[in-house]
């Protein structure tokens, strides 16, 4: 790696760490920390720039989610009760200030690459992919993915946004979000939904009326490890070429490698240090070194550990 100003920034520390739902449960508060003893045991922990997590404004919140879904996490984050969605999102005290510390911390990252300060970022606790415009979803209370896009668009002014995701379940919240929209190209590849949750994200999901075929949605069986993972990477390159996006957001979840306690794919880490690396250079080419990524699932600490990790080293290591 070139030493110098790095051209990756990192987003972390206590104000995402505290996004969790108790020990014992596989989104767990340790997450956050499992990465960082890696990254530092990599030596990485001092290449990278590390930026403050803030919180985000109730206006940010509501550049994508519901005034009254915002209000009803408010409220439970007070209780600490019930759920924020059919049973699978609980509330807890605090839940609102680490959730709003979680799209802040996507938005920070956000605007350190679009003032070009630097040319990625990444964001270990974010990437929280189900949460829906008016409800939570699968452990994800405000979904930053979506919120950095509607932000990349209206603060930013830019129009043709790429959203890819490697997480073993299906990025819904985005997908279903901006199905129609033509200009958000939306490329997955996941677990088939007929065996995982959400149960979504068929390969004939490619998108509504004017969008139809600006979406690319690639499951896979239970069991695929790298030698389906090559050719599924092949395509989504393949499509990015040909859509020409002006910044992609890389949703990299670890939850898809091999020893993961609630999926079944079995990634290696070279995976996502590839995905991360071709990333990078396509952006390099397309859009002024301009990615942003976001760590997602994993419920194996040593998975999601050393899989963020190789994401951090292939943006650095990646220099045009």
């Amino acid at each position: 790696m070139r030493r110098g100003r790095p051209n990756t920034c990192l987003v972390a520390g206590e104000k995402i760490a505290r996004y969790g739902f108790g020990e014992g449960h596989p989104f767990g508060p340790d997450r956050h920390d499992a990465f960082m003893r890696e990254l530092k045991a990599e030596e990485l922990d001092g290449v990278v720039e590390t930026l403050e997590p803030r919180a985000a404004t109730r206006a940010e919140l509501e550049t994508f989610h519901q005034s009254g879904y915002v209000e009803l996490v408010a409220d439970r984050s007070r209780t600490g009760q019930g759920f924020l969605d059919a049973g699978d999102t609980p509330a807890f005290r605090g839940v609102f200030e680490a959730a709003s510390n979680v799209v802040g911390a996507s938005l920070v990252a956000t605007q350190a690459i679009m003032e070009g300060r630097f040319k990625r970022g990444f964001v270990p606790i974010a990437g929280l992919h189900h949460a829906a415009r008016s409800g939570a979803a699968g452990f994800c209370v405000f979904n930053d993915c979506a919120i950095v896009i509607e932000q990349l668009r209206h603060r930013w002014g830019l129009k043709r946004v790429a959203y890819v995701d490697i997480d073993a379940h299906h990025g819904d919240g985005v997908f279903y979000a901006f199905e129609d929209d033509p200009d958000l190209s939306f490329a997955d590849i996941h677990e088939d939904g007929r065996y995982l949750y959400p149960g979504t994200g068929a390969a004939e999901e490619t998108g509504l009326g004017a969008a139809v075929g600006t979406k690319l949605n690639i499951p896979l069986a239970p069991g695929s490890g790298d030698s389906a993972f090559w050719p599924a990477w092949e395509r989504i390159e393949q499509y990015l070429e040909a859509r020409k996006p002006e910044f992609i957001v890389f949703q990299c979840g670890a939850d898809s490698l091999e020893g993961d306690p609630i999926t079944h794919l079995r990634f290696s880490e070279e995976a996502h240090a590839h995905a991360a690396a071709r990333l990078a250079g396509m952006a390099d080419r397309l859009c002024e070194g301009r990615v942003l990524g976001l760590g997602g699932g994993g419920y194996n600490r040593r998975n999601l550990a050393r899989a963020w990790s190789r994401v951090v080293r292939s943006f650095l290591e990646h220099e045009s």
